[in-house]
């Protein structure tokens, strides 16, 4: 609003505010607006979760060293998410249809997970929200960000087709295009891209949340992940950058920066009192707000293939639950892993969480580092 404000209306009479048109200091000023508003608000949260007795569950299947950890504040995602939308609607454009739809999309994964949180920890019902119920939800976000771009389609504002790493002449249309010529059944031609873009909230949303396991993991892999889709999106919406990488050039974008600024920063704060030993914990409530953030951000400038390297260790960390299940089912009870997620594997290794940590933090930045990577070699 600041931006509609101060640029918009009072710029005319006010030159020196046509500073506030330029992205990069928009964005700059809104990771900064979040960060602070987590450090400011982080105590207070944790204090008001403390009077309200939500602590965290901690399972006796787990190890046996997360015992300790019962009772920390969880839910903290509610703090995550005040501090990216917050931000990001104080600095950009609110007539931007990007920004609403990923707004709207974080507050909708947000609003499962706090469901979920609220089963279990308040309710003290240990298994919360069940399994076909969450997917039902998460698919019914997903279905609705996929049919409002659909809308956007038909204004000419954005594209179903897909940016492939490494190949510049091939881009896939997740469009029938030969049923949209039929009367009646147009809407039929975008079901491909629908079922994707579910796939991809559904599949980010959960990654994020298996993640969320040990202090400061989920969060510090996060400010990874928004990092390298801070600079995906600039580069997605800045014409001189689009047609040097080859990309496709989405003008509208651009002010989705701020929103993933926005995360950058409320991340940080939010990993200050997130990290080891933990004061709070984020809950189901902040990881899937974070993963269908992501998701979503990667849908609407089209780098969603991009996903498995931006968020490298959250999509192993997914592939190591369903190994190790499907292990357990078909090879009679044997499993893969010592235990999944990933990270308890390492623990029970004999690794000290804070090294776990680190070096999964480590393995984060090199996996965006080389999503980044792919922009040129292509």
């Amino acid at each position: 609003m600041l931006y509609w404000l101060l640029y918009q209306k009072l710029f005319p009479f006010f030159h020196p505010f046509r500073i506030f048109r330029y992205l990069t200091f928009r964005t700059a000023f809104a990771s900064l607006t979040a960060l602070l508003i987590a450090l400011f608000i982080g105590p207070w949260v944790i204090q008001k979760l403390h009077e309200f007795q939500i602590g965290q569950f901690v399972r006796e299947d787990g190890p046996k060293s997360h015992l300790k950890k019962s009772g920390t504040p969880t839910m903290g995602g509610v703090l995550i998410v005040i501090a990216i939308l917050l931000p990001t609607l104080l600095w950009s454009d609110p007539a931007n249809p990007f920004v609403w739809i990923t707004v709207v999309s974080t507050l909708a994964f947000a609003a499962i997970g706090f469901a979920d949180d609220y089963i279990k920890v308040v309710q003290r019902r240990s298994l919360g929200l069940t399994a076909k119920a969450k997917l039902f939800w998460q698919g019914l976000a997903g279905a609705a960000v996929a049919i409002a771009l659909v809308v956007l389609v038909q204004f000419r504002v954005f594209s179903t087709q897909l940016t492939v790493p490494f190949i510049k002449s091939w881009s896939p249309d997740l469009q029938w295009h030969w049923l949209g010529a039929i009367p009646h059944l147009g809407f039929l031609a975008f079901l491909p891209f629908i079922a994707f873009v579910i796939f991809v909230l559904m599949g980010s949303s959960n990654a994020v949340n298996l993640t969320d396991g040990l202090d400061g993991l989920a969060i510090g892999c996060t400010i990874v992940a928004a990092g390298a889709l801070t600079v995906l999106t600039y580069v997605s919406g800045n014409v001189v950058f689009a047609d040097y990488l080859e990309l496709q050039h989405m003008p509208k974008v651009a002010e989705l920066t701020i929103f993933c600024g926005s995360m950058v920063g409320a991340s940080i704060g939010f990993l200050w009192y997130n990290a080891h030993p933990a004061e709070i914990f984020m809950g189901d409530v902040g990881s899937l707000a974070l993963g269908g953030a992501i998701g979503t951000v990667a849908i609407i400038i089209r780098q969603e293939l991009l996903l498995p390297f931006i968020g490298g260790i959250f999509i192993l960390e997914a592939i190591s639950v369903m190994l190790q299940v499907g292990s357990y089912k078909l090879r009679n009870g044997k499993r893969i892993f010592k235990m999944a997620p990933l990270h308890h594997h390492f623990e029970q290794l004999g690794w000290d969480e804070s090294k776990v940590i680190v070096r999964f933090w480590i393995g984060a930045l090199v996996f965006a580092l080389f999503a980044l990577t792919t922009l040129k070699l292509r």
